[in-house]
């Protein structure tokens, strides 16, 4: 019987962000509601792509670059952003005394994202807790295996940059925060 040894994580392991293809699947409900409210036709321009093409844009899958990253650096945590968005999908790995703090201007909501908050009139807890926000996948790895784990995405052809660092949880915090 092989055993495999726990990721032991530590304040300052980074986070690392792999864009979104879109929704993924998520928040459709609200999505919805906005669109009713907007009063929004699917062939609506967004930036140049229609309110359609935008909301029906098919999920990345992550598979094959995960496994190759993971062949080659010591992942601690990965956490896919589904319905719970970034708030209450990243807790789903971490160890119960820590904590994610995600840095939302370390990268750029897309425009979809943007469109609906917008619209909606969503608040950015709210976004967070409901969609990933351009955000499809977490990967948390220690601080000195970052930089090389980006480039492995980057030369894969995904959009992956560090989102935010693991911290020691405040009592009575959550456990994922974006500030």
């Amino acid at each position: 019987v092989q055993t495999c040894a726990l990721p032991i994580f530590k304040p300052g392991d980074s986070v690392i962000g792999i864009a979104s293809s879109g929704a993924h699947s998520n928040g459709y409900s609200l999505i919805r509601k906005i669109i009713e409210r907007a009063g929004a036709k699917p062939t609506e321009e967004i930036a140049g792509r229609s309110l359609r093409e935008l909301v029906m844009a098919p999920t990345q899958i992550y598979v094959k670059p995960l496994l190759n990253i993971m062949a080659n650096h010591s992942i601690k945590g990965l956490a896919h952003i589904t319905g719970g968005g970034l708030v209450d999908n990243v807790p789903r790995v971490l160890p119960e005394n820590t904590q994610a703090v995600l840095h939302r201007d370390s990268w750029q909501m897309p425009d979809l994202f943007r469109w609906l908050q917008m619209k909606g009139g969503v608040a950015d807890a709210e976004m967070v807790r409901v969609f990933n926000c351009g955000i499809g996948m977490v990967v948390i790895v220690s601080p000195d295996q970052a930089d090389t784990a980006i480039k492995s995405l980057t030369a894969q052809g995904l959009k992956a940059w560090t989102v935010g660092e693991v911290v020691e949880r405040p009592k009575d915090a959550p456990q994922t925060i974006v500030v």
